[in-house]
């Protein structure tokens, strides 16, 4: 399928317009993503409808805890993605081509399917997810659009990295959002997912204006980016510029892909960050990773009153109904 969003160029190249790498792709070649290809000077996505794993997800597995929680949600992937995240959790599907030599395995499930099965499994929304969604948002938009058709919310789990234009197209049809931010640093960024941290934020203050609710997720790596000055002015950054209200996930790594040579996260530099979040003063801070931490659940932020119980991806005792605290009245960021 011709992609969405490219400029021809000259000699039959072409510059890929969907995320912030704007890669310039001679003809024959691929764009960093490894599942955008130039055919004689059209750009053609080599994943649609081509989908490597689906699944039946409760939404705080997203993780998204302030955006219908304890509904499930339809998750969807193709194989690719435009990071190259050394610590990646999901490397199998995400750098697949590298380890089958560009070989794309996969079922074909078209956007009607998709759907189909969504409402089949009484899903209430579909997540696109686990690689990278703006890499296959061919497949994503068409089938977020027929999603709304049929009362189902859409939601990306993604690094940030769309261009404005990819978002503003997806925009009227995506709900929610969880958006990797990786570290605070650029050099962080450049290292080790090459890329860049500005248009990451860039993307998040957009998906803010656009409407979108947003949660963020930080994978605290030892050694890397649990800097005491970085995470602190990451806390800040999104308590003054996102909003209090922004729920923020700091989650517990684990070795694995091509960094292996680094222990789990301790318990205590997580619980660090937490502290320096409320500190920042954010309203839900979450550590993730790590069941049965009392950080899993949430808290009112006016009165402290337990609103929702949790133990992993599962809910114990849900007390927010109508998204109102039952102990003093005050609203609860999200959707209910």
């Amino acid at each position: 399928m011709e992609t969405l969003f490219y400029e021809r160029l000259d000699r039959k190249a072409v510059e890929c317009h969907i995320c912030h790498h704007f890669c310039v792709i001679k003809d024959g070649k691929k764009g960093i993503c490894g599942v955008r290809e130039n055919k004689g000077g059209r750009l053609m996505s080599l994943v649609y409808p081509k989908v490597v794993a689906m699944s039946v997800d409760p939404i705080e597995k997203k993780p998204l805890f302030h955006f219908k929680p304890g509904s499930f949600s339809y998750s969807i992937a193709t194989v690719g993605c435009n990071f190259k995240c050394t610590f990646c959790q999901n490397s199998d599907i995400a750098q697949m081509q590298g380890y089958y030599d560009g070989m794309i395995r996969s079922n074909d499930m078209s956007p009607e399917k998709i759907v189909r099965e969504a409402v089949k499994t009484g899903c209430e929304s579909i997540a696109y997810t686990y690689t990278e969604p703006t890499i296959f948002f061919e497949l994503a938009l068409e089938t977020a659009r027929l999603a709304k058709q049929q009362g189902l919310s859409n939601v990306f789990v993604t690094n940030g990295y769309m261009s404005t234009k990819t978002l503003e197209t997806i925009s009227p049809y995506l709900d929610a959002a969880n958006v990797d931010l990786k570290a605070f640093n650029d050099r962080f960024y450049r290292n080790y997912c090459k890329a860049r941290l500005g248009p990451v934020k860039e993307s998040i203050k957009k998906m803010k204006s656009l409407g979108i609710m947003v949660e963020i997720t930080t994978l605290l790596i030892p050694g890397l980016n649990d800097d005491e000055n970085d995470i602190n002015a990451m806390a800040e950054y999104i308590a003054n510029d996102l909003g209090k209200e922004t729920p923020w996930h700091i989650s517990r790594f684990h070795p694995c892909y091509k960094m292996t040579d680094r222990p789990p996260t301790p318990v205590s530099s997580l619980e660090k960050a937490y502290e320096a979040g409320r500190n920042k003063g954010l309203w839900h801070v979450y550590i993730g990773n790590v069941p049965g931490n009392l950080s899993e659940n949430t808290r009112c932020h006016a009165c402290n009153e337990l609103l929702v119980k949790r133990y992993a991806y599962r809910i114990k005792s849900f007390l927010a109904e109508g998204g109102k605290c039952p102990g003093c009245g005050t609203p609860v960021y999200g959707r209910y």
